[in-house]
């Protein structure tokens, strides 16, 4: 079989457990995070809006000049939060919680109109306008994140309430999207429901939701355009509308033709996230060439090193090819949690490193800054340069961001494996357990035990009622120079056995078979593409997969005096106090000297430099501590 013709699945999110870095990590989520986002979310008014035992709270959040009010996106909110609840139910039950959840879901079943449209703002704020502006009104969308929510509470705690109530508007959909008689041929402005809708079908069964994510995909900025007709229609002028460009909601062209990633960062990660899984439900190659030349577009020419992605506030997207400042950089926390979900599905079509070493990349340094480490507050831009000004909020006026990162945080298990028919996928590396059953009847229990990313040693321990064939793929990040591969204590020739960056061991597999992978964690340097202006003379550091940055607290002030030799020394490791055994580098440099300045602001001569010593702290750690200055891209010597 074809690399392209295997179809791997993500695990359930309850197929795996979770323990060491992943573990802290969603426990904050479990008893702190999920609580506080219903909190918020009941704070803002999201559950009066949905309650019809309540008179509508009308327009709380005003119109914008693009037409809308954030509060239209309240079900989005409700929904990402009640996802985030189920997985963090799933690790700890909270009955509770779980209540309040549940009194969530009756009120939506309550709201749901007879023919199965499901909207707050549509059906209690303007009734007027159900499906009148689907450029800029998110109401699929909106649907897109109860959908996932849905999927999230059934796998979780078996309840179908909400499962069913987003399948029969699902069903309402079919009838009301298409070329039929009456029928709408349009999509959303927001990208969303594409790739929610193949989750509705994975956990049903039912192939007609594949269908109708692949209709909002094929259609998508097919002529004759259809904004431009929506807008003739509803009596708007069709030139005047946010950001004023179809580029914004990648619209511009048909999605197969479309070869650069512009527009809105958060948008266009969504949509290729569902260009990905359709790719892989109907082995589309059309699809997956699009995406293949969109990604390299993304990660050779608009990716910060921290898998940041749209350097830009203005419109929450991307700007130029290199054009990657670091103390501006918006880089949306839902950018990045987007780019590990479109990664993630890239590897729907086999195992493949250019895609897993990205999807790790952004979850550690580009997504999980989003979350404090005792996950109360939250980014939502995350600069590579601070002077002390930026640090995380408790809450936002479009509050998107926190159960984006809570929600991929507890969910994390699907993205460590994937399964297809005779095949085990091992794309992220932590302590873990999976249990999955394969096409040949063989039900697998993958034990893995490491300290990962703080130490590369990665042990997985296979469990069989019986012994069986099947082939058990691990990744081998590009950075692991070194790295070496056993089982049973017999070392293996990594080279005879890798595929796409995966050692594919296909073997006859025995209870108790053990396999230990060791990856080695040297800190290395890394330089920019010398367009990048903002980075010339410039290097940041790494560390496995973690990116690394200085702050005041560690270092004082004047972090940009920090000179980094050529020749890089190797560091030493040592375990930050409070931070759940987070490695922090202690490494020797040079320093500009400051104090010898003098009074002028310019002068004829350098600095002079004296030997120095600086601590590194990963990069999604900062502004945890004591609030001050960061930097990541540091003098190089």
């Amino acid at each position: 079989m074809s690399q392209k013709d295997r179809q791997f699945r993500p695990v359930a999110v309850p197929a795996v457990k979770l323990s060491g870095f992943w573990g802290k990590w969603q426990d904050a989520v479990s008893e702190t995070t999920a609580e506080i986002l219903l909190d918020r979310c009941e704070a803002a008014g999201m559950i009066k809006a949905i309650d019809v035992g309540q008179p509508s709270p009308g327009i709380v959040i005003p119109i914008g000049p693009w037409g809308g009010s954030t509060q239209m996106f309240w079900d989005s909110d409700l929904g990402k939060s009640i996802e985030t609840i189920a997985y963090s139910l799933y690790r700890k039950p909270n009955p509770q919680l779980e209540a309040r959840a549940d009194a969530i879901i009756d009120l939506y079943e309550k709201l749901q109109d007879e023919d199965g449209y499901l909207n707050a703002w549509f059906q209690r704020v303007q009734p007027d306008r159900r499906w009148t502006n689907l450029r800029d009104h998110h109401e699929l969308y909106c649907a897109g994140h109860l959908m996932e929510a849905a999927v999230a509470y059934f796998q979780a705690t078996g309840k179908r309430k909400l499962l069913d109530i987003l399948c029969r508007f699902a069903d309402y959909m079919i009838t009301v999207f298409g070329h039929g008689e009456g029928q709408i041929p349009g999509y959303c402005g927001h990208e969303e429901i594409e790739l929610a809708l193949v989750k509705l079908a994975r956990v049903t069964g039912e192939r007609k939701y594949l269908d109708l994510s692949k209709f909002f995909i094929d259609e998508r900025g097919t002529e004759p355009h259809f904004f431009t007709e929506e807008a003739h229609r509803d009596g708007r002028d069709v030139a005047d509308f946010h950001q004023k460009t179809y580029e914004y909601g990648q619209a511009h062209q048909p999605v197969r033709e479309q070869r650069k990633v512009v527009g809105h960062a958060v948008r266009a990660m969504y949509l290729y996230s569902g260009m990905a899984d359709i790719a892989t439900e109907y082995r589309d190659d059309s699809l997956t060439e699009a995406l293949e030349a969109l990604w390299d577009d993304l990660t050779t020419k608009q990716m910060y090193i921290t898998g940041g992605i749209g350097p830009a506030a203005a419109n929450e997207g991307f700007t130029d090819y290199f054009d990657l400042p670091n103390d501006t950089a918006y880089a949306e926390t839902c950018a990045s949690v987007g780019l590990v979900f479109w990664a993630n599905r890239m590897l729907g079509r086999g195992p493949n490193r250019r895609y897993a070493d990205i999807m790790e990349q952004a979850l550690y340094n580009g997504a999980l800054p989003g979350l404090a480490r005792d996950g109360k507050t939250f980014f939502y831009e995350n600069p590579l340069e601070s002077t002390g000004k930026h640090h995380r909020w408790t809450w936002h006026h479009c509050p998107c961001c926190p159960p984006n990162i809570a929600r991929l945080v507890t969910s994390i298990g699907s993205y460590m494996y994937a399964v297809a028919d005779d095949e085990i996928a091992v794309h992220l590396y932590g302590e873990s357990s999976l249990r999955c059953e394969l096409v040949n009847g063989a039900d697998v229990t993958l034990r893995q035990v490491s300290n990962y990313p703080w130490e590369g040693a990665v042990g997985l321990e296979i469990g069989l009622k019986k012994p069986a064939r099947f082939a058990l793929s691990l990744r081998i990040p590009e950075w692991a120079a070194g790295a070496t591969l056993s089982i049973n204590g017999g070392m293996l020739d990594l080279e005879t056995i890798m595929t796409d960056g995966y050692a594919r061991i296909e073997r006859d597999w025995q209870d108790g078979d053990r396999v230990a992978l060791y990856l080695p964690l040297a800190l290395r340097p890394q330089f920019a593409n010398p367009r990048v202006r903002q980075d010339v003379g410039r290097v940041a550091l790494m560390r496995g997969p973690l990116v690394y940055c200085v702050e005041t607290t560690d270092n004082g002030a004047d972090l940009n005096a920090i000179v980094v030799p050529r020749d890089l020394p190797s560091g030493e490791t040592v375990a930050l106090p409070g931070l759940n055994g987070a490695i922090a580098v202690d490494l020797d440099v040079e320093r500009e000297g400051t104090e010898d300045w003098g009074n002028g602001l310019y002068r004829n001569s350098r600095a002079s430099r004296k030997p120095s010593k600086i601590r590194l702290i990963p990069y999604h750690l900062w502004d945890n501590r004591e609030p001050g200055e960061m930097l990541v891209w540091m003098q190089a010597g």
